[in-house]
């Protein structure tokens, strides 16, 4: 039982399962203001231009039953608002993140091509195992001095 608290101990402990806490908690809070912004302020501006405000959208089936379609396009609105929203917020966090990546190093090089028949061989090969012909031995390139003046 000591073991399995330990466990979930650390897995509680870790950045990740932190970070997602954080995160559903400033969601619940944000949804709270786009349902304010949805509800109080784009609800009534488009009800200027439609004379209805959604939320009051319904069909009644039968006697006191109700179909709300209103609030799901409320709902849906929300939705959209929210969806966009995220969607910049992420489109920002991984344009910052990118700036200050460092580029992967280049690999180097472990084959190089024959001189003579054009065909790949080891980087370190003093002769060619395709054509068989002795290849020129590359000398790495001086340092150049600095000028003295």
């Amino acid at each position: 039982m000591k073991k399995l608290l330990h466990e979930f101990e650390e897995f509680i402990a870790q950045g990740d399962v932190m970070s997602m806490a954080v995160g559903i908690i400033i969601g619940g809070a944000f949804t709270s203001i786009v349902d304010s912004l949805v509800n109080d302020i784009i609800n009534p501006i488009l009800g200027l231009f439609g004379g209805v405000n959604f939320d009051q959208l319904k069909l009644n089936l039968l006697g006191e039953v109700t179909l709300n379609y209103g609030s799901f396009i409320t709902a849906i609105i929300n939705f959209l608002i929210m969806a966009v929203i995220v969607f910049a917020i992420v489109k920002l966090v991984n344009t910052v993140t990118n700036q200050f990546k460092k580029p992967a190093p280049e690999p180097e090089a472990t084959t190089k091509i024959c001189p003579f028949c054009k065909s790949e061989i080891p980087i370190d090969a003093t002769r060619c195992p395709n054509c068989t012909s002795e290849l020129p031995v590359e000398e790495a390139p001086a340092e150049e001095e600095p000028d003295p003046a």
